[in-house]
């Protein structure tokens, strides 16, 4: 889901120098925490921002919403982006989620939410799939980019064509031109993430190459792709917990070295010796 044009953040900047003192002071508060709006009602906003439920009720409409239920519509919107701003909590809500133990329970749900999502048949088709493409191409922009690296470095072991792109000074093209329909492509497609990833999506699917794409739970299917995967990311604070995406790079890493067969063991022993002979660990 898009958030609406004008963002919830920029309608309450453009109204600052015509605020009373109150609700300026609940504009300060939200400006800084703009996701409680959409976690409380507006008593309970009112008594977090430290001012009345009327001051709640003036500043709603002050900045150009006919209800709270609509501002609160419109934040909800603009969390499903996945912007840290609107999930940072304030010191009187983060207590409860500042605990080991919450962040423990948190990355349990997720890997247990991710797993119970996922097929025996399905990836082990994908790992097959993998291994006898001519090049695998891994994409991943902003914070997805740390899970495609390292995939590539994991399968890279007994896979000689892996590549993440784009590389610096790099663009799509240099990858996309020579797609073939062998070739597979994998797609980490967590929220937040740039124009290229639409536009190789589009190249892989004309090329009709093999297509996986991995999103979270907050991001829509990529109907073309041959699979999709979605692993759970909520977090009990202001950022995404990532567990279940670095568990499912594990299980793929793992089923492709399994069924490289002879051919991947010979290139790892191979790897294995040039560390050996260039001294890499000395």
């Amino acid at each position: 889901m898009k958030p609406s044009a004008e963002s919830f953040v920029r309608r309450v900047r453009s109204k600052l120098d015509e605020l009373s003192s109150t609700e300026r002071q609940l504009a300060d508060f939200l400006l800084e925490f703009p996701g409680e709006l959409a976690s409380y009602a507006g008593n309970e906003l009112a008594q977090l921002a430290g001012v009345s439920p009327s001051t709640v009720s003036r500043f709603i409409r002050r900045v150009g919403y006919e209800s709270y239920e609509e501002a609160r519509r419109h934040v909800r919107e603009e969390q499903e982006t996945g912007s840290p701003l609107f999930h940072a909590s304030s010191p009187a809500a983060a207590r409860q989620v500042r605990s080991v133990a919450a962040h423990f329970q948190q990355s349990q749900q997720n890997l247990a939410a991710t797993f119970e999502r996922l097929s025996d048949a399905t990836l082990a088709e994908i790992a097959r799939a993998i291994v006898s493409a001519p090049q695998v191409l891994i994409f991943g922009s902003r914070s997805s980019q740390a899970f495609a690296l390292y995939l590539r470095w994991q399968i890279i072991q007994v896979l000689p064509r892996v590549s993440c792109l784009p590389g610096p000074g790099e663009t799509l093209a240099e990858y996309t031109a020579g797609l073939s329909e062998r070739d597979c492509v994998i797609v980490f497609g967590t929220r937040r993430q740039t124009g290229q990833m639409e536009r190789l999506l589009e190249a892989a699917t004309r090329a009709g190459s093999y297509l996986l794409y991995i999103s979270d739970q907050a991001s829509a299917d990529y109907a073309p792709a041959t699979w999709s995967l979605q692993a759970y990311c909520r977090g009990p604070g202001s950022l995404d917990n990532h567990v279940g995406v670095m568990a499912l790079c594990d299980l793929l890493s793992t089923l492709v070295i399994e069924a490289s067969g002879a051919a991947g063991r010979k290139r790892l022993a191979a790897v294995e010796q040039e560390h050996e002979e260039l001294g890499d660990f000395d």
